[in-house]
């Protein structure tokens, strides 16, 4: 990632309210990027949008995914040289209740998507944000791989795989180097992420730190399962690094893409929430939670050899750090700072470990 690559370059945003959304807008304008946001209200009370005032630096839009006129009109009225797509209904859990509204915002939000940068001249690259839920999960030891089947138990799960395939679908059929659009689309697959400022429901390290803040046992489902924990910003500098790559004109670019944590990262439930009732001290403890609750997959984790390859993207924080970073995060602001200043000391300091990673490696 080149981070003079942004400066004075205009960036849209959808979902810019959002917990990744808030971060990746922060960054964007300390990177002196001229940030469009196009969002519903912030979807927590507290959220990280509110707190930091990321609305303030940027040009602040409300607007939902599924008003495809509106949402096109926007984007038109931005003239951005790159689309950054983040708005989504991101949890499992709400999508058992909500089906309906989590295929229209994840599907039908990712079509209007699409088709505002059909019809704006101008724009250059965009990354569509997925998940790791995207793959069919068939608890496989191994990472999934770009190239492996999409699916989905759930209805998130499978909305995010019609949102690739939505993707995939666009970018064969109207942005490929036999049309005229010179427009690249890219797709970003992330792993779970952690970070600061992430109070939704039902969602295990705001879940943990809530109850940890409030002195009682956190109830946490399925300890067992493995996920593919990362703090946030390492995914957030994968799809900046690929909008980079595609603005660059490297058509190899122009697919999917997985960011996870290394495997020796890939953590059980249990071992994130000892890990942050440790960090947090003063006696925190979790139960397992043994009512009844909807399937979710015991294992996944991601291959990111593609990403490291390629993109020469790979993660320069560890689990620990993660888990470090956030719950330092909420410390801080409990303590009375600026939760700005938190959000800007953690992306300046993991700009420091990138450029101390890269030195190393070069």
């Amino acid at each position: 990632m080149n981070a003079t690559f942004w400066k004075g370059r205009s960036v849209f945003i959808t979902g810019h309210t959002g917990f990744k959304g808030a971060w990746l807008s922060l960054w964007l304008e300390h990177l002196g990027a001229r940030v469009t946001g196009y969002a519903l209200a912030p979807p927590t009370d507290p959220s990280l949008f509110g707190l930091t005032a990321a609305g303030t630096g940027i040009q602040d839009l409300r607007g939902d995914v599924r008003d495809g006129s509106a949402l096109e009109s926007a984007i038109r009225q931005a003239t951005p040289e790159v689309v950054l797509h983040l708005a989504a209904q991101s949890l499992v859990r709400v999508s058992y209740d909500a089906p309906v509204e989590t295929y229209a915002t994840n599907v039908m939000g990712t079509v209007h998507v699409l088709e505002g940068i059909r019809r704006t001249p101008g724009v250059r690259a965009a990354v569509v944000v997925t998940s790791d839920k995207c793959y069919e999960n068939r608890e496989w030891d191994r990472g999934y791989r770009e190239d492996d089947a999409l699916g989905g138990h759930d209805p998130y799960s499978s909305s995010k795989g019609c949102a690739e395939l939505v993707t995939t679908a666009y970018r064969r059929s109207f942005f490929n180097a036999q049309r005229e659009h010179v427009t690249a689309i890219a797709s970003g697959r992330a792993g779970n992420v952690i970070g600061g400022g992430d109070w939704a429901r039902d969602r295990l390290m705001p879940d943990l730190l809530r109850a940890f803040a409030e002195r009682r046992p956190a109830a946490i489902r399925n300890p067992l399962a493995t996920r593919p924990w990362q703090h946030v910003l390492e995914p957030l500098r994968g799809y900046l690094s690929l909008a980079e790559q595609l603005c660059n004109g490297d058509g190899a670019a122009a697919g999917a893409w997985n960011f996870g944590p290394l495997k020796a990262d890939v953590k059980s439930v249990a071992w994130i929430a000892d890990a942050a009732a440790r960090r947090w001290g003063g006696g925190a403890v979790w139960e397992s939670d043994r009512s009844v609750h909807p399937h979710e997959a015991r294992s996944l984790e991601l291959d990111i050899s593609k990403a490291q390859a390629d993109l020469g993207w790979r993660p320069v924080l560890t689990v620990d750090d993660a888990v470090d970073w956030t719950v330092r995060w909420h410390k801080g602001l409990r303590d009375g700072r600026s939760a700005r200043a938190l959000t800007l000391r953690d992306i300046t300091e993991y700009a420091e470990r990138v450029a101390a990673a890269a030195s190393q490696a070069g």
